[in-house]
């Protein structure tokens, strides 16, 4: 089968688009003919050596798929399916490849309603939207400000939320990326000076937001001054060295919390459990389907990662042909 494949971690310059042999399938496993695979910024990342605590080497990266069965129990042959997990191309091989091995608590439906290049760009941005959600508590009438609503976590993030009857602000830098908020009925707010934004977000929630999730890293000192007392940030990322200079005395002033959110926390098993409600609500309608993604042929993998790597935030998707 056609698979990308890195050998040593720190360069992409060891990621192939190589002929590998046929995966084995065990008794608990089930064999996934992957027709979409999404390219993610952490695939790009385990291919540099970021996460030498989780991969195995050598290794087929990859996280979030879509395919059909092709081995497993009987029920399962042929069903369309979804996914993504820690386990896939870390200490598994993952789903930049033209087949997959999962194990049988991975199968989850893929929802009717989606393309499998859809469904494929949603796994880690869906699982990491709705983890964020569910441990900082967001639930019906809470006011939540999501920061970097234009990327895939964010869009995933709000239209959850807007779905469980979330008070939802979409923060962003460019305005022109307002307009699908605006059409649904979402308040908007244009990230500035950090410290204009206290100021400006009392517009929307006067007495500041319960949940700030910081979808970039890079506005969490700021996030403090826009809380309500005992509000929450959720966290999903931070500069290159990991380091950011908190306001800590303006923190524990307003009995905030600090909430990180880490998807490898859960394999695929676990991740199939937060799709399955995910997948009902874009059946039923309740959530808006995202934007079919851009797509590459597997073929062009390789360019594709180069493209994450230089900064590209539009979701990429390989298709196996």
């Amino acid at each position: 089968m056609k698979a990308l494949q890195f050998d040593r971690p720190g360069s992409l310059d060891s990621l192939r688009l190589l002929d590998l042999p046929a995966p084995s399938v065990g008794a608990d496993e089930a064999l996934v003919a992957v027709r979409a695979a999404g390219l993610n910024p952490s695939d790009v990342k385990n291919v540099l050596g970021r996460f030498p605590a989780y991969t195995t080497l050598p290794r087929v990266p990859g996280r979030d798929f879509a395919g059909v069965v092709l081995q497993g129990p009987a029920d399962w042959i042929g069903a369309e399916v979804w996914g993504t997990g820690r386990d896939l191309g870390f200490f598994k091989d993952g789903s930049h490849a033209e087949q997959l091995v999962l194990p049988l608590r991975g199968l989850a439906r893929k929802p009717r309603a989606l393309s499998f290049a859809q469904a494929a760009s949603c796994g880690v941005p869906y699982t990491t939207a709705i983890n964020a959600l569910d441990r900082s508590g967001v639930q019906a009438g809470t006011r939540l400000l999501v920061i970097g609503a234009n990327g895939a976590v964010g869009r995933a993030a709000v239209a959850l939320a807007h779905q469980r009857g979330a008070e939802v602000v979409a923060a962003a830098r460019r305005p022109e990326q307002f307009a699908e908020f605006a059409s649904a009925g979402i308040a908007t707010l244009e990230l500035g000076e950090p410290a204009s934004l206290p100021a400006r977000l009392k517009a929307h929630f006067t007495a500041g937001a319960e949940v700030v999730f910081d979808t970039t890293g890079f506005w969490l000192p700021a996030a403090v001054e826009l809380l309500a007392p005992f509000g929450r940030i959720a966290v999903i990322a931070a500069p290159v060295d990991g380091l950011v200079q908190l306001p800590v005395l303006a923190l524990y002033r307003r009995g905030g919390s600090l909430v990180g959110i880490n998807t490898l926390l859960y394999d695929v098993g676990d991740c199939a459990a937060m799709l399955a409600p995910i997948a009902a609500a874009f059946d039923d309608g309740s959530l808006p389907l995202p934007p079919e993604p851009d797509c590459r042929p597997l073929r062009e993998g390789l360019s594709a990662y180069a493209e994450v790597n230089a900064g590209r935030s539009a979701k990429l998707v390989l298709l196996n042909d």
